[in-house]
């Protein structure tokens, strides 16, 4: 299946404004990361507990729009007891001093919202974060060694440290899109979301390292051509790939923000906008940062059709192997 016949766009003659953009995305992220910094949920944070019943049941998404009206967002469980007796547990980040000022302020809000059907306290606690300062450093490096694993990685399978390099910078700017975005909008970040981030430099990467492969093979079968005819060649060639995948995915994830309930309306967002940045970074971005490098600081000059005279030894090497 093809969405296009034979494309030939010329990704490389108009390759510095996505770069360009993609330096803005990167920016605009880390300013809205620094300056706004996340809203962390209760499991980075710690927080309140309750546990309330009611006489009779009550719906969870109604038991939620009606805290949402009285400014109140917990994250909301419910538990069945061995008689049957159903109880909700909400969870609302705040400080073990507020704990009694926050209880009495969240049992105020449900008196209120449901004067018939009054609610009963059962347990009231402060929840330490399940995510500590120790996990949270045992984060930052296992993505840091991630991302030095992919480096290592593809330069091996490409004979070449830049096309780590590059395909990490790709991966960097869709993690850090989504990152900032979320920032700049206030929404929550849980475990879900950091989740979310991880898969889409899953989706990010492996989209790129197949460009990167129809490059590698074109480099073995087409001689005599220019390196920008070859790369935009194999961007070409996979485009269909490309897009056919991303759209099977944002199918998927519209469906889940459309119809998921608040739980996985965030998670869906940051996928679908995720998704998207990778798409067009695999596309436009990771191969163009290779053209860039070959082509000022690789020894070869744009209208050279054959390999670098002066670095580029990979390239010569992939050749030589043909």
């Amino acid at each position: 299946m093809e969405l296009f016949h034979k494309p030939s766009i010329d990704f490389i003659a108009n390759r510095r404004i996505p770069i360009v953009i993609s330096l803005c995305v990167v920016l605009g992220g880390l300013g809205a990361i620094t300056v706004k910094g996340f809203n962390y949920s209760i499991e980075f944070t710690g927080g309140t507990l309750l546990q309330v019943a009611f006489p009779k049941p009550v719906d969870v998404g109604d038991l939620r729009s009606r805290l949402d009206r009285a400014g109140i967002r917990p994250e909301i469980q419910t538990v069945t007891a061995p008689g049957g007796k159903l109880s909700y547990i909400l969870r609302e980040k705040g400080e073990e001093h507020a704990l009694a000022a926050d209880s009495e302020k969240t049992m105020q809000a449900l008196t209120e919202a449901f004067p018939d059907n009054a609610p009963v306290l059962e347990r009231k606690d402060f929840v330490g974060p399940v995510v500590g300062k120790d996990l949270k450093r045992r984060t930052y490096w296992a993505i840091f060694l991630s991302l030095v694993g992919i480096v290592i990685y593809v330069a091996f399978r490409f004979s070449n440290p830049l096309w780590g390099i590059s395909g990490v910078l790709a991966l960097f700017h869709d993690v850090v899109g989504t990152a900032g975005l979320f920032a700049l909008l206030g929404k929550e970040v849980d475990l879900l979301i950091v989740t979310a981030l991880l898969t889409i430099a899953g989706y990010s990467i492996n989209d790129t390292i197949i460009v990167f492969d129809r490059m590698r093979e074109n480099l073995r079968v087409k001689r005599g051509v220019s390196f920008a005819e070859l790369v935009n060649s194999s961007i070409n060639e996979t485009l269909s790939r490309t897009i056919i995948t991303v759209l099977v995915v944002q199918i998927v994830c519209m469906v889940l923000f459309a119809v998921g309930g608040p739980v996985l309306r965030d998670f869906s967002l940051a996928l679908i906008v995720g998704n998207l940045l990778g798409t067009y970074s695999s596309i436009a971005v990771a191969s163009s940062l290779i053209y860039e490098w070959e082509t000022c600081f690789g020894g070869r000059k744009a209208a050279e059709a054959d390999l670098p005279a002066k670095g580029g030894k990979a390239l010569k090497k992939l050749k030589g192997n043909a």
